[in-house]
């Protein structure tokens, strides 16, 4: 470890800026928010203070700062002059303070990090002033997943630490109380900025949770198709926060491992012809755990109310009374289409798209395919690589010309990718001859021919028929 950052109160704090030009100004900018006493001393310069500052920032245009510099805590400097940075930073240490002399790392006691502010809580992000580059694109990943309301939330349980110290006596049941709390019912209000409504529900918690009667929650999220940074905002959050995660086999691994250490993994994964874990039981599982009073998150590859019985799922569970909530994801479908640049609805080439599974339900709906043969009409086949063969046969049957492209888009946006253009006719071939074994989506219709490697095929064909 290069540095140690350590956390500074700023309540009744002062913080001292010297200069009159753009660093000092982007240094008085990180305290906008800050309960400290912040002084702007422009060294003799006269300066129009920007409306975005903190209103509580004192500017004084003395050329000697050394009354201001006693007692500060933190003192920035941004001249140019080497020399009389130098000769400032000698008077501001000599006075207590720490010591930060912008782009000088030499004469720097701390460096000033990348921050995130929500309010009481604050994440800082350091390189020491090797690569700021790497440090800036961390805090925007970070900003993404990081609740706008956890400030908030972090001041509502403050004020609420005595008391729960008065129900919990004991360090664990403590603890245990704020981990279900804090990612329950007032992380949603926070999050709307609803400070009364945040303290509402945590006192309901606190109440449930003395009289033991402390009810869980079920969350359908939606996995995407693979790849973690195609998880919702809200996907990632739900997963790092759950207690139970019930997941498929399609879910990757690089999602799941978004969760936490120490959360019950339960896999409930289907292949075709095997179906280790019954779907009765899924829904029995999600509910148990919910009545233990844990945050259960059943998680399903793409979206859950596409093909994933999400909806099932959601009514055995609100049927019992217990709190459910879905978070969608993207579906295979929308990932396999953007990965291939291939648009699923066109106005030169398609004016609708479908989606339908090749594997419906027994005595359920079964396909129309005199609706699915429609020349300008895209059809995404989920579950279909098995029954490739009857699938094109009966599109064929119906009216769907055999020449009509297909694309077989094979774990999308995953690393093992794979991209086959066919035809219809030539589709169950294509299928056996690639030897397609994973989770594979199926796009039919004229609209594939508008994907890059679709278009390097067909011009090769009419190089090729030229000669």
């Amino acid at each position: 470890m290069d540095q140690f950052l350590p956390a500074i109160p700023l309540k009744d704090t002062r913080v001292v800026v010297l200069g009159s030009g753009a660093a000092a100004l982007n240094k008085l900018r990180l305290f906008r928010t800050a309960p400290c006493e912040l002084v702007w001393c422009t060294l003799g310069k006269p300066v129009a203070a920007p409306a975005d500052l903190n209103p509580n920032t004192r500017i004084i245009t003395d050329a000697n700062p050394c009354r201001m510099l006693r007692g500060a805590r933190l003192v920035f400097i941004g001249v140019e002059e080497r020399k009389l940075a130098r000769v400032l930073a000698r008077k501001a240490r000599k006075a207590g303070a720490l010591v930060n002399v912008i782009d000088d790392s030499p004469l720097c006691d701390f460096y000033t990090p990348a921050l995130i502010d929500r309010g009481a809580i604050t994440v800082a992000l350091s390189s020491g002033g090797t690569a700021p580059v790497l440090v800036r694109d961390l805090r925007s990943a970070l900003e993404s997943v990081i609740a706008p309301g956890i400030g908030l939330l972090a001041e509502t349980a403050r004020t609420l630490r005595h008391r729960v110290s008065k129900v919990f006596p004991d360090v664990d049941a403590r603890r245990r109380f704020w981990e279900h709390t804090l990612r329950g019912p007032a992380t949603r209000l926070a999050d709307q900025g609803d400070a009364d409504g945040a303290r509402r529900a945590m006192i309901a918690a606190l109440n449930t949770s003395a009289a033991g009667t402390g009810k869980g929650v079920v969350h359908l999220v939606g996995a995407g198709p693979g790849d973690p940074e195609l998880l919702t905002v809200r996907a990632a959050r739900l997963i790092r926060d759950a207690d139970v995660i019930v997941h498929d086999r399609l879910v990757s691994p690089a999602v799941l491992d978004r969760a936490r250490r120490d959360a019950i993994r339960i896999d409930v994964g289907k292949t075709a012809g095997h179906h280790p874990v019954p779907q009765g039981k899924i829904s029995d599982l999600l509910i148990e755990h919910a009545r233990l009073g844990r945050r259960v998150v059943r998680l399903k590859g793409g979206d859950s109310f596409i093909f994933g019985r999400g909806g099932e799922e959601i009514e055995a569970v609100r049927n019992q009374g217990i709190e459910v909530y879905v978070t969608p994801g993207i579906s295979a479908a929308l990932a396999a289409g953007a990965s291939a640049q291939i648009p699923l609805t066109h106005r030169d080439a398609a004016q609708a798209v479908t989606f339908v599974t090749g594997q419906p339900r027994k005595n359920g709906p079964q396909l129309d395919y005199a609706a699915l043969a429609a020349s300008t009409h895209t059809l995404v086949i989920y579950m279909g690589v098995a029954v490739a063969a009857i699938l094109s046969r009966r599109l064929v049957q119906a009216g769907r010309e055999g020449a009509t492209p297909v694309a077989i888009v094979e774990n999308a946006t995953c690393d093992g990718e794979r991209r086959i253009f066919t035809t219809l006719n030539q589709l169950a071939t294509a299928i056996a001859g690639q030897q397609i074994t994973g989770p594979a989506v199926l796009v039919i219709g004229d609209v594939v021919n508008r994907a890059p490697e679709a278009l390097s095929g067909l011009a090769h064909q009419m190089l090729e028929q030229a000669a």
